[in-house]
């Protein structure tokens, strides 16, 4: 079948906000490399399935964990390969999966069973408080097979896609559901990814050596994004870099120091503590078992106390102990960093479960998106990258991805040119700008500098106010160089200001209510009459 980018295809286009036919006029004409790689089709004849997925644990709870499901889902293609013929699956992790061509031999549902390994890590590894205790025999629990689950998995069709749905919108038909066709390639670039950090269509390799420190301890972790777009120039695929911010992996109580910025443990406010730790996943250094942050105790390990089942010759004995007691006991763990510091709780509201500080570390690749204004700048700066580095990674990005290889993308007739996508350009003059006095504005390295020049109409100021919302701001200076500032572009009149200080003690703003406070241009109308009042008294003294 012909490449759907051919020429006289691609003359017919009439794609929405399509550009006029005839434009740019002014400037020297450029040709730039633009982050789109052409896509050729050759298989518009293909037709994606489109399945329902409901996936359940054996009591028949639904499954929410996004990782957890796309391991069924390999594991399920794995088990019943021969019954499904082969058939490639492109599953977006969620309820939907495509196959090109249908399913046969469908069944009302699947029973996929899986080992955990982590889990008999955890069943070896519980905790203090957990249960009301470790609940029998550790050194038993560790000789026991690999700990298995059982899943349920129903598919349900729910219709077609045609790939030729892409062909036709480029033709200049108008076809509603291509944007469908477009996503199920986007979920086969998803695929390709796996063992990456997903994000929407952004990828980020889970080795760290592509990251870079943030403040509070944080890290910014690069990766690219890809996802394909219909243009005027027919199917290209958008590869361009991307950040997010992680949390930094490793000890806890490191992680608390950066994160609060200090060096002593005994200065760390573990309000905030257990605020920013709350649902982080860490795994312990004395069992490797893998659990997810709920809270904080309320006293130390030192002071907390269980019900321990502890075992003796005759049987168990149930015994009230500290958590620093029954990791010396049973570990042979003296707590030494963490004793007097309150215990991870990462059990639940009624069944606690406590863990020692000390013995925790934060698994890698944990997002964090709740950035403070000296994160996000400088997550910003430490992500810009020059033209030239850009275009290189790029390129590196999508000879690794290797797209072309992938067996679905193959069957879809879709190939990816390895060339960037080149463009018409034109570089204008930039636009002439007057400043006050006559003068000119001229236009250095791309910007104009307004140092030592005044506005052509300065408007005046006759009253203002500004408001103090920290002890820590000087404002009198800060009012102050305002006033130069203005003095130099020309704003003049009277300099009439208020400045009013607004403390803010344990975190809380105290909201006043607006109607019981007097206007502001009352109170200048009031500061007048009072300083009329005063020079008045001078002169009759």
């Amino acid at each position: 079948m012909e490449s759907i980018t051919s020429n006289d295809d691609l003359s017919t286009l009439e794609i929405a906000q399509r550009r006029p036919d005839e434009y740019g006029t002014k400037g020297n004409k450029i040709r730039l490399l633009a982050n789109h790689f052409k896509v050729s089709v050759h298989g518009a004849d293909v037709i994606f399935h489109k399945y329902h997925v409901k996936l359940m644990y054996e009591d028949d709870k639904p499954v929410q964990i996004l990782g957890v499901r796309r391991k069924v889902i390999d594991k399920l293609q794995e088990i019943y390969a021969s019954d499904l013929t082969g058939v490639s699956f492109a599953y977006d992790g969620v309820e939907s999966l495509f196959t090109i061509g249908a399913l046969q031999n469908v069944r009302s549902v699947y029973t996929v069973v899986m080992g955990n390994a982590s889990s008999a890590k955890v069943a070896t590894g519980r905790s203090p408080g957990e249960n009301t205790s470790p609940g029998g025999s550790d050194m038993k629990r560790m000789k026991r097979p690999v700990h298995v689950k059982i899943f349920k998995v129903e598919l349900s069709l729910k219709g077609t896609v045609e790939m030729d749905a892409i062909s036709r919108i480029l033709r200049g038909q108008n076809i509603k559901r291509y944007e469908e066709a477009i996503r199920v390639l986007d979920i086969i670039l998803s695929q390709d990814s796996m063992g990456c950090l997903l994000v929407g269509q952004s990828f980020f390799n889970t080795s760290l050596s592509n990251s870079f420190d943030l403040p509070g301890g944080l890290k910014g972790l690069q990766g690219y994004h890809s996802s394909f777009r219909v243009t005027q120039s027919g199917l290209s695929l958008n590869v361009d870099v991307s950040t997010t911010t992680i949390v930094r992996p490793g000890p806890v109580i490191d992680f608390l120091r950066f994160n609060q910025d200090i060096k002593d443990t005994s200065r760390i406010d573990w309000g905030k503590a257990e605020h920013v730790l709350k649902r982080l996943r860490i795994k312990t250094t004395h069992t490797n078992a893998e659990f997810t942050i709920f809270g904080l105790s309320k006293k130390s390990c030192y002071e907390q106390t269980f019900l321990w089942k502890k075992r003796n010759g005759n049987g168990a004995d149930t015994v009230e102990v500290t958590v620093y007691d029954y990791f010396k006991q049973r570990w042979h763990i003296e707590l030494k960093d963490s004793a007097r510091l309150p215990c991870l709780d990462v059990g639940k509201k009624e069944r606690p479960n406590y863990l020692p500080v000390e013995l925790c570390y934060l698994v890698s690749l944990q997002r964090y998106r709740a950035l403070t204004v000296p994160q996000r700048s400088s997550l910003v700066e430490k992500s810009r990258k020059n033209p030239s580095k850009r275009k290189s990674d790029l390129s590196s990005a999508l000879e690794c991805s290797n797209y072309n290889s992938d067996d679905m993308l193959r069957r879809c007739g879709i190939l990816i040119a390895p060339e960037f996508a080149q463009v018409d350009g034109r570089i204008l003059q930039a636009p002439m700008l007057k400043a006050g006095n006559g003068q000119d504005l001229i236009v250095r390295n791309g910007r104009w500098n307004f140092n030592h020049k005044k506005l052509i109409e300065p408007v005046k100021v006759n009253t203002w106010v500004a408001v103090n919302f920290s002890t820590q701001w000087n404002v009198q200076d800060l009012v102050d160089r305002l006033i130069r500032c203005g003095g130099t572009k020309g704003i003049v009149g009277p300099c009439l200001h208020l400045i009013f200080h607004i403390f803010v003690k344990s975190s809380t703003i105290e909201l006043f209510d607006l109607q019981k406070i007097q206007p502001v241009h009352t109170i200048f109308e009031e500061s007048s009459k009072e300083g009329a009042s005063r020079n008045s008294r001078r002169q009759g003294e």
